[in-house]
């Protein structure tokens, strides 16, 4: 039965929001408790994998798990409010809900904070699910029975290709449209604001 209704999955970092500016904060808090120099401004063009793949660039490997723990602790209060929703994403979750369709939001993201991310912009998604990457989003598209999936990088189209789900990708994270098309997108948009038009077409192409 979850087929039958339109499920759209969202990412999160660089496709509903634009949180660059609190993990910049939050990797320069990192740096200045731990003594340890952090290139915050490098880490912030490689956002979409999880936190410990960038913090094993600046810490030795057997403290990244520590790193993760203290940065988390940190993040909700250097991160939250410095984080402003990307330009469409109010209105492409408001156009699945107008089309009778369910959404959620499958982030590589520890849940608690994509949760106060959501809650604190007023976008409110019927499912999150966190700490999924890549081919793990698979998981919760599946069990959702998500048809289409939403995001910015090359991992989210392969999470929604391992899911048989639609992808859809947009260019406003780290990878570029050719790079997307590349790796398989279905359909590649410069920003969500051209998300509910494209839905529109979408829905109406079967009946066409």
């Amino acid at each position: 039965m979850a087929h039958m209704t339109l499920t759209v999955g969202f990412d999160l970092d660089m496709t509903l929001i634009d949180s660059r500016p609190g993990i910049r904060a939050c990797y320069l808090a990192l740096s200045e408790r731990t003594g340890t120099y952090i290139d915050a401004d490098l880490a912030v063009t490689r956002l979409g994998p999880p936190l410990a793949e960038e913090l094993v660039n600046w810490f030795p490997a057997d403290e990244v798990a520590a790193m993760a723990d203290l940065y988390r602790e940190m993040y909700p209060v250097m991160a939250i409010a410095a984080t402003p929703a990307m330009d469409g994403a109010r209105e492409a979750i408001a156009a699945v809900r107008a089309a009778g369709g369910r959404t959620m939001v499958v982030t590589a993201k520890y849940e608690p904070n994509a949760k106060l991310h959501l809650a604190h912009l007023g976008i409110e998604p019927d499912v999150v699910v966190g700490d999924l990457w890549a081919e793990q989003k698979a998981e919760a598209l599946r069990e959702y029975g998500a048809g289409v999936y939403v995001g910015d990088h090359v991992g989210d189209v392969r999470g929604a290709r391992t899911a048989g789900a639609l992808s859809v990708a947009v260019a406003t994270g780290p990878c570029p449209a050719d790079e997307l098309r590349a790796a398989g997108a279905d359909v590649v948009l410069d920003d969500l604001s051209a998300f509910p038009a494209w839905l529109d077409g979408y829905r109406e192409a079967p009946r066409a």
